[in-house]
């Protein structure tokens, strides 16, 4: 219970770049991508390099709030080859048009937000305050005891990055199929969560694609 608590409080929080620690967050998340590289400024020109739409990421946070750039932070420290991988499309046969990395990072985690409605209030009364709610269309909800720790969310949300990049190289999309994908990514990621014998996230099928 107190462990959704404290996620829903998390994606209550937007992205403030008055605040030092989302400033230090945004460096730290600058250097994790280019460690070689000297960051001239929160603003510049450098930030499209990581795929933001313009020079200040923070205009792109505004859909998914502090917590995706935690997301994308987690993800660079505990999984940097995949972080890599992605962020420099290393692996497969890549479309002329790819996916902007960082911008996509942040369209994850408002999908995983809302498939998992961890943005219903919280009401401490009902049975299933503890378990995570897969909302799946035609079908009757499904609850899994997924929040374990504090980073049961980032977790979730490098391997559905993961799961998204897999998906997009096997339908040889461009950036025009990007909500197409989005979409099967979701399909996929709840058939996963619904599969008998899941009892954490390591269980999941995509996340063997993780790689540290």
């Amino acid at each position: 219970e107190e462990c959704l608590q404290r996620l829903q409080n998390r994606i209550d929080i937007a992205y403030d770049s008055s605040i030092p620690e989302h400033q230090e967050a945004l460096r730290a998340l600058w250097n994790a991508a280019f460690p070689e590289e000297e960051l001239r400024g929160l603003i510049s020109e450098q930030w499209k390099e990581m795929g933001w739409q313009g020079k200040d990421p923070s205009t792109d946070f505004r859909g998914g709030g502090f917590i995706s750039l935690e997301n994308l932070l987690f993800f660079a420290t505990n999984f940097p080859k995949s972080f890599k991988d992605l962020l420099w499309k290393l692996e497969g046969d890549r479309s002329v048009w790819e996916y902007p990395f960082a911008v996509a990072g942040v369209n994850i985690t408002f999908m995983l937000i809302q498939m998992l409605d961890l943005e219903a209030v919280f009401n401490p009364t009902l049975p299933f305050i503890s378990k995570l709610a897969v909302k799946i269309e035609n079908h009757d909800s499904a609850f899994l005891p997924l929040i374990e720790n504090e980073s049961a969310f980032d977790l979730l949300y490098c391997i559905t990055f993961k799961l998204m990049d897999h998906q997009w190289l096997a339908m040889r999309a461009s950036y025009m199929d990007f909500n197409t994908v989005m979409k099967a990514t979701r399909r996929q990621l709840e058939r996963e969560l619904l599969l008998e014998d899941i009892t954490r996230l390591e269980d999941l099928p995509s996340y063997s694609l993780l790689t540290r």
